[in-house]
């Protein structure tokens, strides 16, 4: 770059320019240089004692003792924080290296001196980084080097950050500014003095929202004529450590099987930082700084620093949960940045670990033997068997099974789980018999719903004998057979032997009465003999009777021992009922009617109905009456075994007539029965149909033939 001569001998660009920290105010600070790099441009030789620029340096503890050393010997750092030549120079090496030294910090610093003679310009890439670009300068020698600012300056603003140099005579144009930042949102952040080019910020910068900014520069004449530039003007935010590491949760969660290998990652803990994550200001650390409880040791658990990866720090036989002081550990975690230096900021957050189950023990018994008393004859719970397991309640490594192994060949007894508790009932779902069997041994055994761990096994604590007494009571008699069948014919005289019951004592080891009665008789038809158990019948048996169904009859009878409580027990008899011709048979229908004027002479057909059963029913013999003279007017003839046809002789004038008819079943001996069929001569006009009878109704002379023709085609 060439400057003119008519620019002072020694021209210092001091790039950026941040103020230190006061003394006591150090939050959000960061040890070391406020800015890393810096430029000085060269235009001639260096002056012994001219400063060429100032550093920022603050160790956060108000400077105190701080030393500083140059990489040329030719340079020092003065007590104002100046780099100055301790000699005039001709010329200095192109890179020099300032190191800050205290009791709270060690930085180096990197001043660039541009434009030395033989040195290209482009190694100001290395200062700003591979993404920034070169000092832009336009055709007519605008310079405008790039701006390095750190975020959360402190008042008073503006500050100049930096200038602009232009080749013009002063006072021959002025600077303009432009774009985001500038004219453009957001506005007015950046100025530039129109007279010297010195570019000020307005207020305090925060990295986390804008990190650089690209502006235009150019000069115009008083005319508005563009007389330099425009060219590109880069101002990097460089950040602080203003923003605490964070985690998302302020509470998480993870588990660890007990028995787990030291070393075994439990959970990951994350915090992010939202300051640079290319500086230590994001560089994140983790901490365990609190264990609770602390037993059996106050370091159970281990962090990654870098990764957050908490891992046990236990061997796998203290990692017991059955033995541990608790199942739940809390563990304070600190992320701290500054690649976890004394001076970064914190954040924390709680971990809470569980130590979960795994079967590693086997349900055992409270007592190696139960006992049980039970009444004979009865169901249900008759003791409950009690086990203690180490394991975690409410899980299938804690939940028992029970089983019975021996001792139960007719499947008299079943074992559940009390799903409360835990315990298991031994129920009897078979009634046991004292006289059979007064004592019974069983051998329980218990296991997990889940299977043990390969080094865990069921021990003999794992089985236990249940002794069941059986209590002897007094049982009620029983009947055999149960029901007693029988045949019986009805009708059959009074006093008439039916059935004789037979009762017995179950109670075989002592010596009991039995005395019977009846308790259900619906008809009254039955007696029993008290002592003797013959049942005798006390009424007519009758199978038309309406508490015969199906042709049988039911009642119950009631034996009862002399024990102290008498018990008692019942027995069923069924007397199947044999048919007896008892019932004479009937004609239906009762009343048929006629026209008198019909040219049809057959009146109706009739049937007989019987209420015993074959063969002391049909066939039916149907036949007028005895009385004289009937022959001469009426004629019944048979139509098939149950019905007959009766017809009229000649004409009859309208009437009622009752014709007597003899039916008699085929039952031996058979039964005859006189009855009458009542005849209505009547006067049929239109279909219409006219009795005398005061009760009679009108009938369609067709329903009426087709009713008797229906019947027929029934027949």
């Amino acid at each position: 770059m060439f400057i003119p001569l008519t620019c002072p001998l020694f021209w210092v660009l001091q790039v950026a320019h941040v103020g230190g920290q006061e003394d006591g105010d150090h939050e959000g600070c960061v040890p070391g240089f406020q800015v890393k790099n810096y430029q000085v441009a060269y235009s001639g030789p260096f002056q012994k004692g001219q400063a060429l620029l100032q550093v920022e340096f603050d160790d956060c503890a108000g400077n105190k003792d701080v030393k500083f050393e140059v990489s040329d010997p030719s340079f020092h750092v003065d007590r104002d924080l100046n780099l100055v030549p301790q000699r005039d120079l001709l010329l200095s090496r192109p890179v020099l290296f300032i190191h800050g030294l205290s009791a709270h910090v060690d930085d180096t610093a990197r001043v660039e001196i541009a434009g030395l003679p033989g040195h290209s310009s482009h190694k100001l890439r290395d200062i700003l980084g591979a993404g920034q670009k070169l000092p832009n300068r336009s055709k007519r020698s605008l310079l405008v080097p790039p701006v390095i600012i750190t975020e959360n300056q402190r008042a008073p603003f503006p500050k100049v950050i930096g200038r602009v140099i232009s080749t013009e005579k002063p006072g021959n144009h002025i600077f303009r500014l432009t774009g985001p930042g500038a004219d453009r949102d957001p506005k007015g952040l950046f100025t530039i003095d129109v007279d010297t080019g010195d570019v000020s910020v307005s207020r305090s910068l925060d990295r986390e929202e804008i990190d650089s900014y690209q502006l235009e520069v150019s000069t115009i004449d008083f005319e508005g004529n563009l007389a330099e530039g425009p060219a590109i003007l880069v101002i990097t935010v460089i950040d602080q450590n203003d923003n605490r590491p964070i985690f998302k949760e302020k509470r998480y969660t993870g588990e660890v099987l007990e028995g787990s290998p030291n070393g075994t990652i439990v959970m990951t803990m994350t915090a992010y930082d939202a300051d640079d994550p290319a500086t230590d200001n994001a560089a994140l650390r983790y901490s365990i700084v609190r264990q609770s409880p602390d037993k059996p040791s106050s370091n159970m658990f281990y962090i990654d620093e870098e990764r957050g990866d908490i891992v046990t720090h236990i061997s796998p036989m203290l990692l017991d949960r059955e033995t541990l002081p608790t199942t739940t550990y809390e563990l304070e975690i600190v992320a701290k940045d500054m690649s976890g230096r004394e001076v970064g900021l914190t954040g924390t957050a709680t971990a809470t670990i569980t130590i979960t189950d795994k079967n590693d023990h086997a349900p055992e018994f409270t007592h190696p033997l139960f006992e049980a008393y039970v009444y004979e004859g009865s169901t249900g719970v008759v003791v409950n068997l009690t086990v203690d397991d180490r394991d975690d309640p409410a899980t299938g490594a804690w939940r028992a099974t029970y089983s019975i192994i021996n001792g139960d060949p007719a499947q008299s007894f079943e074992i559940q789980t009390n799903p409360d508790n835990n315990e298991g009932m031994l129920s009897v779902v078979k009634p046991l018999d004292y006289e059979a069997t007064a004592f019974h041994t069983l051998l329980i055994k218990v296991e997990n719903e889940d299977p043990l761990v390969p080094d865990a096994g069921y021990g003999l604590s794992s089985t236990a004998t249940v002794h069941v007494t059986v209590q002897d009571i007094n049982e009620g008699p029983v009947f055999f057979p149960d029901p007693l069948i029988v045949n019986r014919t009805e009708n059959i005289p009074l006093g008439s032997f039916v059935a004789s019951l037979n009762a017995t004592d179950p109670d075989i080891l002592q010596i009991q009465s039995i005395r019977y009665a009846v308790l259900r008789d619906p008809a009254g038809w039955l007696s029993v003999n008290p002592v003797r158990g013959t049942v005798n019948t006390s009424a007519s048996l009758d199978r038309e009777s309406p508490y015969v169904h199906d042709n049988k009859y039911t009642a119950v009878f009631i034996a009862t021992d002399n024990g102290n409580p008498p018990a008692t027990g019942t027995g069923t008899l069924i007397i199947y009922l044999e048919d007896y011709n008892d019932n004479a048979p009937y004609v239906v229908p009762s009343v048929a009617r006629v026209c008198e004027d019909a040219h049809d002479m057959n009146v109706a057909i009739v049937g007989g109905r019987d209420k015993d059963l074959p063969p002391n029913t049909a066939p039916f013999k149907i036949e007028l009456g005895k009385q004289p003279g009937l022959d001469k007017t009426w004629r019944v003839t048979r139509v098939n075994s149950t019905h007959s046809q009766i017809m009229l002789l000649h004409s009859l004038k309208k009437a009622n007539y009752q014709l007597p008819l003899l039916i008699t079943d085929s039952g031996v001996p058979p039964l005859s029965n006189n009855t009458e069929v009542k005849v209505q001569v009547c006067v049929c006009k239109k279909n219409k149909m006219h009795c005398s009878s005061a009760h009679s109704h009108l009938a369609s002379l067709q329903v009426l033939l087709v009713t008797l023709l229906l019947g027929l085609l029934c027949l």
